[in-house]
């Protein structure tokens, strides 16, 4: 599955995974796929990579505004994907002024199952 979403129970946050199956030319990731994790390792840390990071920022600056969600973790990912490894984007958004202890409300998850499309529709990721 390229978009992968997870609702924590005990607390308002949903992480995001989003994998990249496509290559992206413009972020220089030509090769998108591995046999080995470590072998993801230099396209997490590569120019490209860090331009891909960004431009999700930017993008999720955008959405969020007046959402009630915001981003509290966004950095790369090794995703697994049947037999390879591939690269992937890692967020986690939370749903501020909701309490801590409790799961993010239930209206929220439809704008990040939205942002998440988005995200991976924008920078083609799959």
């Amino acid at each position: 599955m390229a978009i992968k979403i997870s609702y924590d129970t005990k607390a308002p946050t949903a992480a995001i995974e989003l994998m990249i199956t496509n290559p992206l030319p413009d972020y220089n990731l030509d090769d998108v796929a591995a046999e080995v994790p470590r072998e993801i390792d230099p396209i997490l840390a590569s120019q490209g990579f860090k331009d891909l990071i960004d431009e999700t920022r930017g993008m999720l600056d955008r959405e969020l505004g007046g959402s009630g969600l915001e981003i509290v973790q966004l950095t790369g990912a090794i995703c697994r994907d049947d037999s390879v490894y591939r690269p992937g984007v890692w967020l986690v958004l939370r749903s501020f002024g909701a309490a801590a202890d409790k799961p993010m409300p239930q209206p929220a998850h439809a704008t990040v199952a939205d942002v998440a499309d988005k995200i991976s529709a924008y920078l083609q990721l799959f």
